[in-house]
């Protein structure tokens, strides 16, 4: 039971500190729409997220309306759909994101997960038809997005596709180059991606999951600078202590909507993912968190110790909260949709190497980086290669978003509007990494992947 002096703490955070339900995501197997029709394949599709999803969004204003708990994203995930397509000619494998953007427009939701592809390995001809297809599918859809898995731990880095996704990186790019590039920042590559991960651009209907399951993101990261700011000036275990007690309270209310939402549409819940999901809103801000904790500014010295704080403080509250934590949990830090992220680049206290360092101990990577327009190809792959290897030797994951602001230089900025906020273009090593990236093959798994 919640006594009223939660109630009434909940309500203030709600409205003064900007916390919300970020997203309550529906996943939805499609293994039972394969067809070696492609019509009759893209029909199934329709079909099953339709009717699947079609109380999705009237649930959600329902609790949201009940409880008074801001539900800000209703989104769908699916199966990977390179593993559904691969008794269709690779030329319609874009038909099939035209598909899932028509029913992600039925249902009004504001994303639809799961054009993408798992190829730590190696890539299926279902598979490399699926990534050449991106950049005709992103361009040409506005609710799709898409995600390929290029490593694990267990597996090592596949660099033939690394290689391939700095190409199909910038071709998105230029296909929508009139909107800031916009394409790119509904694409990311992963390294051990989960299968649960109710965020985009990365969520897709894992091949372990159930039929159907409702995933729910939480996020709160203007609660969490609140409470850190009324701690004041405490020593480092206080704080860990706050930042725990404050994760506990946002998950147990993301462990009420999930409930709630899977008993009224019968649907299994899956996870609570406590991620702290910044916003470009005043206030809601990852950087600010870190800020408050001491530093002058998010970037400098002590900002890769101070996320591990937070990163870890935050994961063992919602443990605590709720036996379903999963999907990524924990601090996000992508650059465009974080106010303090935005003004620490501009003002030169954040580089590209800083936030490659923070991805170390965060939960992602480098996320929603806008670059310039004319980076190659193979800086791209090996931005993505850096990365990969962090989550690769630790055993975690980590992602890369990269857009490559076509037309735009180091300075300007790049406006996506909305969630995805505002990105300055930050500079890059200009260094060639061509005949490194041009090695293919795989980069083995690290010696600790063999625990059997």
């Amino acid at each position: 039971m919640h006594n009223r002096h939660e109630i009434h703490e909940t309500i203030r955070m709600i409205r003064d500190e900007n916390l919300d339900i970020r997203t309550v995501t529906m996943g939805i197997s499609l293994y039972d729409c394969v067809s070696d029709d492609a019509d009759r394949l893209s029909l199934n599709v329709y079909d099953k997220i339709t009717k699947t999803a079609e109380g999705l969004c009237k649930t959600a204003e329902e609790i949201e309306k009940e409880y008074g708990i801001p539900i800000i994203n209703k989104r769908v995930s699916v199966t990977p759909i390179s593993m559904i397509a691969g008794a269709i000619p690779p030329h319609r494998m874009a038909d099939l994101a035209r598909t899932m953007d028509k029913a992600a427009s039925t249902l009004g939701i504001n994303f639809i997960g799961g054009y993408s592809a798992l190829v730590q390995k190696g890539a299926t001809r279902a598979a490399e038809a699926l990534i050449d297809s991106i950049p005709e599918a992103l361009a040409e859809t506005e609710r799709v997005c898409s995600s390929v898995n290029l490593a694990s731990t267990k597996a090592g880095i596949n660099m033939d596709m690394v290689a391939k996704m700095g190409h199909i990186i910038r071709e998105t790019a230029l296909r929508t180059a009139e909107r800031d590039s916009i394409g790119c920042a509904k694409l990311v590559v992963f390294a051990n991606v989960p299968d649960d991960n109710p965020f985009m651009a990365g969520a897709f209907h894992g091949v372990g999951e159930g039929e159907t399951v409702i995933n729910v993101g939480v996020s709160g990261p203007g609660v969490v600078a609140a409470a850190i700011k009324e701690a004041g000036n405490c020593d480092f275990s206080t704080l860990a202590e706050t930042i725990k007690k404050t994760a506990f309270k946002i998950t147990r209310m993301g462990q009420l909507v999930a409930s709630e939402a899977s008993r009224r549409l019968g649907v299994p819940f899956g996870i609570v993912d406590l991620s702290l999901a910044p916003t470009p809103a005043v206030g809601d801000s990852v950087a600010r968190i870190l800020e408050n904790m001491g530093l002058e500014r998010c970037g400098g010295h002590g900002t890769t110790a101070a996320l591990a704080l937070l990163n870890d403080a935050v994961k063992k509250g919602g443990v605590m909260a709720s036996s379903h934590v999963g999907g990524l949990s924990g601090a996000f830090i992508p650059v465009s949709e974080d106010e303090g992220m935005i003004e620490a680049v501009a003002t030169g206290a954040l580089s590209i190497e800083k936030l490659e360092a923070m991805t170390a101990v965060c939960s992602v990577g480098l996320d929603m980086i806008a670059v310039p327009g004319d980076t190659p190809a193979d800086i791209l792959s090996a931005i993505i290669a850096d990365e990969l290897s962090i989550g690769v030797a630790n055993t975690k994951t980590t992602a890369v978003r990269v857009i490559p602001a076509i037309g735009k230089t180091v300075g300007d900025t790049v406006a996506f509007g909305g969630l995805l906020g505002d990105a300055p273009v930050m500079p890059l090593s200009p260094y060639s990494p061509a005949a490194f990236i041009g090695r293919g093959g795989r980069i083995p798994a690290p010696i600790h992947s063999l625990k059997n």
